[in-house]
């Protein structure tokens, strides 16, 4: 693998922590796989390297680089994942240190409101449950850095007091339950290890060389796990680019790059500023609305691929124009260029944007997907299934229990269950544990009784089948006995959607047998299997790995991280790019940073779009052009909507539809 100096450099200071500043498009991931054979053919077994990134996509790329790179020779035991993923293996492995059983749920965003809500349902005090997403996002960000329930309550005011009051309950109810949430995957190992010296030596020894990817969208739990199992002597590479750290809304602190400085004093920082991606007018246009944000590390990236053409500014009337001329602006591009629609992308700062964009380019027939769209696993026939699947491996999963306790019907009704939860409650025990005691008889009648008992008794036989033969052969036949494929077909509007419906179910049972394979080896595959699965439903929100030769339509935070050969970034004005929150709060650098992102996704030709009029709230009002066009080289842009095409260009635009037509039928003959 060919390197520059600054990559060379970087894979092979193994004698103390390194930071790469790498700017986009840089070669980051190639720095990251080539340390990893760099460190094997140095005679690290790959047992105890670790390289860490936030999406399992950018984790199984990863992987497959490195064992590409390395040729065949065995890299058995390399872990390559999310941090989350991390998290879960040192749960899964150190679970009665923590004072859990084995089997753990993992709760997702969707289930932590389920859970408060169930709470709220409950509780002495009383609560706005309007404000119950205020509350979950409260709760997350006290995890994010590392604030206990206890440490929530004694520094809560007024209007943090009732997030503090539910997260103890909360964080009570997670361990009745045998339950995580997402960001207990990082803020129970760091736990485990500040208060565990023994059990921290052991997995240092475990992984002696960590390799994190995206550093600047580590929050405080995740830097913390990083310096714990690394030590003192710094055993490890981080990358990352301040410039792209466009998450502060979920925990990001991209000022844990300054932090290693303090930290770690050895620390060797490495700037990678070549780029392999852009032509040199769109990273100078880059560097210059950039470097008005302020800077720890500064950096300017270069390319060798020429200087390329000029940045257009498209101005339109209003956004119902703005669609349709973008649309048609694509259209006589790849025709003329002779491209294809997989080269293109719509980039804009939030979803709603999409609607007309669609409905144009519906008009022109030209393919397209939503990034960040439907999610496979946000269909409801997957999630119920999961939720049998996670009451095999935990029954004390009461997110899961109420979701599938009546489903299909099993005359459990609404009264049942509110009398089966308060007594759970009151003896602060799990659903399925409540409904074996003998003190729910005096709550609930015979039959209720009966009906409760005998679907729990089913469970605990179906999971223990489960784990002792067939497991796949068992689930399908406990699909098979729930009738769940005539529960779709009554449910489904059409015998389409049901057969839809089935199809899921059927994709869901693949992605499983694959999970009960890789996990083969472990004590308990149903249980490592469903757990991944899990994370999988947590990290994985859409199914875009086979887009087909579609345009993109995308939010610049879901952009992240691609590249496409011609961008069009609309929406730029005040108000929508800078969002107008970010302008009254008189905070737009991170702003001025998904801009940055946006313009660096691009590889040929980038165009960039704003209305003078918009329509919102049912009002059309006035809109001025983003101050980042502003901020742009001017001398670089050409503002197309300033002056008027060519006779010959609008001739050729107004043809687009008919030339679509002919090379289609060029093609197919």
């Amino acid at each position: 693998m060919d390197l520059n100096p600054q990559q060379k450099s970087a894979v092979k200071t193994i004698d103390s922590p390194v930071l790469v500043i790498a700017g986009a498009g840089s070669g980051k991931t190639r720095v990251i796989t080539a340390k990893i054979a760099h460190l094997i053919a140095q005679g690290m077994p790959p047992r105890h390297i670790a390289a860490l990134t936030f999406t399992n996509k950018a984790a199984r790329e990863m992987k497959e680089r490195a064992a590409r790179l390395l040729e065949g020779k065995r890299i058995k035991g390399l872990t390559v994942s999310t941090f989350h993923s991390l998290g879960l293996d040192i749960l899964r492995r150190e679970h009665q240190a923590l004072g859990y059983k084995a089997g753990i749920s993992i709760l997702d965003g969707h289930d932590r409101l389920t859970l408060l809500k169930e709470i709220l349902g409950h509780c002495d005090f009383t609560f706005n449950p309007d404000n119950l997403p205020h509350y979950a996002w409260q709760i997350g960000s006290w995890k994010n850095t590392l604030t206990s329930p206890e440490e929530a309550r004694a520094g809560a005011d007024t209007d943090t007091l009732p997030a503090a009051l539910l997260y103890r309950e909360y964080q009570r109810c997670l361990k009745a339950y045998n339950a995580v949430d997402f960001d207990d995957l990082i803020l129970q190992p760091v736990r485990l290890f500040e208060d565990d010296p023994e059990l921290l030596e052991k997995w240092r020894d475990k992984l002696r060389y960590l390799l994190v990817d995206e550093y600047q969208d580590t929050n405080r739990t995740q830097y913390q796990l990083l310096n714990l199992l690394t030590g003192r002597l710094g055993r490890f590479t981080v990358v990352g680019d301040d410039d792209q750290s466009i998450y502060s809304w979920r925990g990001a602190q991209p000022e844990n790059l300054a932090l290693l400085k303090q930290d770690h004093p050895r620390l060797e920082i490495i700037k990678l500023e070549q780029n392999y991606r852009s032509t040199g007018r769109i990273l100078k246009a880059a560097n210059q609305l950039i470097s008005n944000n302020p800077h720890v590390f500064e950096k300017k990236l270069w390319s060798h691929y020429g200087y390329g053409d000029p940045i257009r500014v498209l101005s339109h009337e209003d956004e119902f124009a703005e669609a349709r001329q973008i649309a048609a602006d694509m259209l006589h591009h790849k025709f003329r260029h002779r491209t294809r629609w997989q080269d293109y992308t719509i980039l804009y700062r939030s979803n709603h944007q999409a609607r007309l964009f669609e409905r144009a380019l519906r008009e022109q027939r030209i393919p397209y997907y939503i990034s960040g769209g439907q999610s496979f696993f946000n269909y409801a026939e997957v999630k119920d299934l999961i939720a049998y699947l996670r009451l095999l491996v935990n029954p004390d999963d009461d997110v899961a229990f109420l979701r599938v306790v009546n489903t299909p019907k099993r005359e459990i009704g609404p009264s049942t269950l509110e009398k089966l939860g308060g007594y759970a409650q009151q003896r602060h025990i799990s659903l399925f544990s409540a409904s074996f005691e003998l003190g729910l008889e005096q709550h609930l009648n015979e039959h209720a009784v009966k009906r409760v008992r005998h679907f729990c008794e089913w469970l605990v036989d179906t999971g223990d089948r489960a784990k002792r033969g067939d497991t796949l052969g068992v689930i399908r036949e406990m699909i098979d006995t729930l009738d769940y494929q005539d529960w779709l077909r009554d449910l489904a509007p059409t015998p389409k959607q049901a057969e839809r419906k089935w199809e899921n179910v059927q994709e869901l049972l693949e992605w499983l047998r694959r999970l009960l394979e890789e996990a083969e080896d472990s004590e308990d595959p149903l249980g490592t299997a469903i757990s991944k699965l899990m994370l999988l439903d947590i990290l994985d929100r859409s199914r875009e790995d086979d887009t087909g030769d579609r345009v993109a339509l995308m939010t610049l935070h879901a952009a992240k991280g691609l590249e496409f050969p011609h961008v069009y970034l609309v929406g730029m004005e005040e108000g929508l790019l800078p969002h107008q929150t970010s302008i009254d709060c008189d905070d737009i650098e991170e702003e001025r940073r998904l801009c940055y992102v946006g313009i660096t996704r691009a590889q040929k030709t980038l165009t960039l779009s704003y209305c003078r009029q918009r329509k919102r709230y049912g009002e059309l009002i006035d809109c001025q052009p983003s101050r980042f066009l502003e901020e742009l080289p001017q001398d670089d842009l050409e503002w197309t909507g300033r002056s008027s095409l060519p006779e010959e260009e609008k001739k050729a635009r107004g043809n687009a539809a008919l030339n679509q037509i002919k090379a289609l039928l060029e093609e197919d003959g």
